[in-house]
């Protein structure tokens, strides 16, 4: 054949510079992921950190500076999405990496055309309690999930399909944990539950849950809000159409749903225009098998919420939640570029 007598061989390289723009619910950590990565891969780095929380960010590239990162390798520029439009169409840039919603992702990837663009964006995050599931413990889990950080987090616990035998003894176990919740000061290492990013944000959740409520849900705790803080909220039997359960909530507040048949119930699942990750309860492995492989999302945590994460393994979505993976070690992939060289005859081998 061809490649008889020929050596080929391949070595990753950095793609050049890359943008990192961060959001506003995690920015410090996920700002530490796309820096990490970047360095690694032997990249420069310019932050664009979310401007409703700029601070920890700034003072994370101050504290690189002081220890030694040359001004070259790392800068950081505030602005709003303007700023951020014109990064991500500067020709100096080759590699785009957002974490935030779905319209400003949108605008990024629009913005910055024909780059290597990686977007991690919203997600509307089921998890799934089957008849077989320890009840109690799911409804632990997705209290301690559904409220960390008031519900501000991509893969926080959203809509929870229970088995309907099983569904009010869910709904009581789950609003009798949210009652543990301690709700108030953020910086109180007692809090579980303390702000949202403003008092638009938990407005617009009290006024979603309100449309619910109107629309035949059954709001067993919660609804109400102080300031910025939002009382931690269960929905109970919401509509399909209810935009609690259709659109992202991105706050304290989880929805209980009742389902018949597994199947259908994954196909349900899929409607949904995000397909980031899925939480699943259950022993049945055939079950596991299947929702691994029919849901469409990007992860699938078993015998836990969707809110889970590990940094060494692949996290993204699919759909509206985004292209490419995120975590330290899987993003290198995408700040990479693969050269190959080719050797025609010509074997590094010797003789062999």
């Amino acid at each position: 054949g061809r490649g008889v007598g020929n050596t080929a061989l391949t070595q990753r390289a950095p793609a050049g510079p890359v943008l990192a723009i961060t959001p506003f619910n995690a920015p410090a950590n996920l700002l530490a992921h796309k820096l990490a990565a970047s360095f690694a891969a032997g990249n420069t780095t310019i932050v664009k950190p979310p401007p409703q929380a700029p601070a920890s960010s700034t003072a994370l590239v101050r504290l690189l500076l002081e220890a030694g990162m040359p001004v070259e390798a790392v800068q950081l520029l505030h602005g709003g999405g303007d700023v951020g439009a014109q990064l991500c169409a500067a020709p100096e840039i080759a590699v785009v990496s957002f974490t935030g919603g779905v319209t400003a992702g949108h605008a990024v990837a629009h913005a910055a055309g024909p780059k290597r663009v990686m977007l991690e964006l919203g997600g509307n995050a089921a998890t799934i309690v089957c008849e077989d599931a320890d009840v109690a413990a799911a409804a632990r889990v997705c209290a301690r999930t559904g409220y960390s950080n008031s519900g501000q987090s991509c893969i926080s616990v959203q809509r929870v399909y229970v088995q309907r035998d099983r569904f009010e003894e869910f709904a009581d176990a789950l609003t009798a944990e949210v009652k543990t919740l301690v709700v108030g000061d953020p910086l109180d290492p007692a809090t579980d539950v303390g702000s949202m990013v403003d008092d638009d944000a938990a407005e617009r959740v009290v006024r979603w849950t309100a449309e619910a409520a109107g629309q035949g849900a059954r709001v067993a705790i919660g609804g109400t809000r102080e300031g910025a803080v939002m009382a931690p909220t269960v929905v109970v039997a919401p509509p399909a159409e209810a935009r609690v359960v259709r659109d992202e909530v991105f706050g304290a507040l989880v929805t209980v749903l009742p389902y018949d048949d597994f199947d259908e119930l994954l196909a349900e699942c899929n409607r949904s225009s995000y397909g980031l990750q899925a939480g699943l309860f259950t022993r049945d492995v055939r079950r596991i098998i299947t929702a691994w492989r029919e849901l469409e999302v990007g992860g699938l945590v078993v015998n836990g919420s969707s809110n889970f994460r590990l940094d060494h393994v692949p996290f993204g979505g699919v759909k509206d939640s985004g292209i490419g993976r995120e975590s330290p070690r899987w993003m290198i992939e995408d700040f990479t570029v693969t050269k190959t060289l080719l050797l025609k005859g010509l074997s590094i081998w010797g003789d062999q």
